[in-house]
């Protein structure tokens, strides 16, 4: 529980009498400076006290339900919001590199203002989902070649080689490794890969 600080009193040099220093109303929508009568008081009339202590309570609620969502989010939940910040990851640390099927830099702010980067799998999710997380297998690629039709697959395959190799690409291709990623790896996966983004973003 955050407590309220302390109100800070000096007394004036000539008449020794305490001077209590104004602060400002805490409630929403209110910037009143006003002078408080008690050390925790941090609103200036009791509607703005009220006030706060609605706004209070509802973030309190709204905490509670993200709480409660987050408690009931099943593995496929988990996937997902990992998946996000994976991808994000992944447009981010090749945000120097073209795209892994033609080769391209290509920058159109104007037409794709969403941007116009996915994070590609070269062995897709729905083919080999243990290897959805794998790194090597993911790679920057122009939104209108990771769609179908978009790309052949002979296109992205001399990518990949070019990019990791042809013994890394035939590492991918025979890796069956079972990856069954319990809700807890998961939850992992999304603190180690906000890090790894955040690192790569402070090196921009």
């Amino acid at each position: 529980m955050k407590r309220s600080a302390f109100l800070r009193i000096t007394p004036d040099a000539a008449t020794l009498t305490v001077k209590v220093r104004k602060r400002k109303c805490a409630a929403p929508g209110c910037a009143v400076r006003f002078t408080p009568w008690q050390s925790f008081i941090n609103w200036c009339s009791p509607d703005c006290g009220a006030a706060l202590a609605m706004a209070k309570l509802a973030k309190a609620e709204r905490k509670n339900d993200r709480e409660r969502k987050r408690a009931m989010m099943s593995r496929g939940d988990w996937l997902e919001e990992v998946q996000v910040v994976f991808n994000q990851f992944i447009r981010e640390r090749d945000r120097d590199q073209p795209c892994i099927c033609c080769g391209k830099y290509f920058d159109d702010k104007e037409n794709y203002p969403g941007g116009q980067w996915d994070a590609g799998h070269w062995l897709s999710r729905g083919a080999a989902p243990h290897l959805r997380f794998v790194e090597t297998n993911v790679h920057k690629q122009l939104k209108g070649h990771n769609r179908p039709g978009g790309c052949t697959r002979a296109d992205f395959r001399a990518g990949m080689i070019e990019r990791i190799g042809l013994a890394g690409v035939e590492a991918l291709e025979s890796d069956q490794a079972s990856r069954n990623y319990t809700i807890e790896d998961l939850k992992a996966l999304k603190v180690e890969y906000a890090a790894k983004l955040k690192a790569l973003k402070g090196q921009a």
